[in-house]
């Protein structure tokens, strides 16, 4: 046995990560490269108070001409709050205006990430916003947005001033068997994986054929500045358009998803001018994922009994904010008592 051979990785062999690369792979440095290529979204930029409001701990949401819009306004005490927009009224302004430009419904997402781990407190328990409070309602609620605030340079050897943007994404059907991650090293395609973990018989007589668009479409995202980069894609029927989603780190941070960070960084580099046909992994019957319809996604973000029983329930999450609001509101009158004039 060799010297060699006998040596144990104690850490993931990636290149340093640098603030450029993560900063290349936010959306409103990518998306007006490939602005055409994408899904129809507008960028909002963030000001320093909207980003202070994100930060703040609790949920409190400007008061809306129709209480009825957003489900969790108390018209009694809607006098006695304190409107947080008076601090952002144009981003607030700019973020109704986009709604009612892309239909009425958005998706929405930070630099990065979107809330998806905090689809349970939405009336509709999905990423659909039709108000500016629907859109605060996940943001503020969501652990990844909170990642991209605070450790977005988390493993880098460098920092950054962050120009932070709000991405608001036209809603449309988008079915989760038809988006694949794809992994680029030195400019090649090296890797492609299945998204959603679950088993898709039609996927693989289809896998061919979506190899080779994928490989097709790594050459129209290909001014793109980073060497080494991670894409996710979705190839709607009938299979003819693809859409770039998203742009995402090489880094131990994006999910490899059906393979192992270990497997992409000791994938055989592929020779320049010669064809090569990069590993496509999909959900196998008897694989583990196939089986997780029935589980919860994002269960590292799992929250009580109750919250979850009153998102799924009509009213029952203004239900719940209501009765929280007047036990706070008491719990404050009770220390005001004993403290004393």
């Amino acid at each position: 046995m060799t010297e060699k051979s006998k040596t144990t990785l104690t850490s993931l062999p990636f290149p340093p990560i640098t603030a450029s690369h993560i900063l290349n792979c936010s959306f409103h440095t990518w998306h007006p490269l490939f602005r055409s290529l994408t899904p129809k979204s507008r960028l909002v930029p963030l000001t320093q108070p909207f980003l202070d409001y994100l930060r703040a701990d609790g949920i409190v949401l400007p008061p809306e001409a129709n209480a009825d819009d957003s489900g969790y306004e108390d018209e009694e005490e809607e006098n006695e709050n304190i409107d947080p927009s008076d601090q952002w009224l144009s981003v607030h302004e700019s973020i109704r205006e986009t709604i009612e430009t892309l239909g009425g419904k958005v998706l929405p997402k930070l630099n990065w990430s979107a809330p998806k781990d905090a689809t349970w407190i939405s009336a509709t328990n999905d990423m659909e916003c039709r108000t500016p409070n629907d859109v605060y309602l996940l943001l503020k609620s969501s652990d990844f947005i909170t990642h991209d605030l605070e450790q977005a340079f988390d493993g880098c050897v460098d920092q950054a001033e962050i120009p932070y943007h709000l991405v608001l994404r036209k809603s449309f059907n988008l079915n989760p068997s038809l988006e694949f991650r794809c992994f680029v090293r030195n400019k090649r395609l090296i890797a492609i994986s299945q998204r959603e973990m679950n088993y898709f018989e039609f996927l693989f007589d289809l896998r061919d054929s979506f190899r080779a668009k994928i490989q097709e479409f790594v050459e129209r995202i290909s001014d793109f500045p980073e060497s080494n980069f991670v894409f996710d894609v979705y190839i709607p029927p009938p299979h003819e358009k693809l859409w770039l989603i998203d742009i995402n780190p090489w880094a131990p941070r994006t999910d490899p998803l059906l393979f192992s960070w270990l497997e992409i960084l000791q994938l055989p580099e592929p020779e320049a001018g010669t064809i090569f046909d990069p590993e496509f992994r999909l959900v196998q019957r008897d694989d583990p994922e196939a089986y997780q319809f029935a589980s919860t996604k994002y269960s590292a973000h799992k929250l009580p009994r109750e919250v979850v029983d009153a998102s799924m329930a009509p009213g029952g999450m203004k239900s719940m904010m209501e009765e929280w609001n007047k036990v706070m509101n008491k719990e404050l009158g009770d220390s005001s008592d004993d403290e004393g004039p």
